[in-house]
């Protein structure tokens, strides 16, 4: 494997409909993975999982912030350009 890939996760054009679909899907699970992420810890350790706890309201705020767009595009009768790239690189473990 090369050390960095890309990969086209989205890209197109969406109705709203389409757009809201897709777009709530992919972070309704980004946020629950990290809420499970965070619930598991809390568990195991008694404490929040710090990255989770922090990125569970900044994905939140996105989301919201897409809805409104779209929810635009609707009102306008538009359609919305969607692209998303995917980046997996390989690293040195963090010790």
């Amino acid at each position: 494997m090369k050390k960095k890939q890309e990969f086209k996760l989205i890209e197109g054009e969406f109705t709203p409909q389409d757009a809201k679909e897709v777009l709530t899907n992919l972070y309704s699970s980004k946020i629950n993975f990290h809420t499970m992420k965070n619930f598991s810890a809390n568990e195991r350790f008694g404490k929040n999982d710090e990255v989770a706890a922090r990125k569970i309201p900044k994905l939140k705020e996105s989301l919201a912030i897409i809805s409104s767009i779209i929810q635009k595009a609707d009102e306008k009768n538009k359609t919305l350009v969607i692209t998303a790239i995917i980046n997996v690189e390989l690293i040195p473990v963090k010790k």
